[in-house]
């Protein structure tokens, strides 16, 4: 039998569009499940969450993207 190589799955950080799937804010963390789904989490969830997904991601990958640009007057 011949083995078949398996690309990894890596999460890339989520876009514009991404939206939390806790509370459809702008997401800012991506996790890729053993399963290979992913969930996006804004911010807030991210940190409300973090331990639970340090335990159960395969990878995560963060925004550096602010949510909102500098405003200058």
């Amino acid at each position: 039998m011949t083995p078949t190589l398996v690309p990894a799955t890596i999460a890339l950080p989520p876009t514009a569009v991404d939206r939390c799937d806790r509370c459809g804010a702008r997401g800012t963390t991506r996790i890729i499940l053993d399963n290979g789904g992913d969930l996006v989490f804004c911010a807030h969830h991210a940190r409300k969450y973090d331990a639970t997904i340090q335990a159960v991601a395969v990878d995560i990958a963060t925004s550096t993207t602010p949510d909102r640009p500098d405003r200058t007057a």
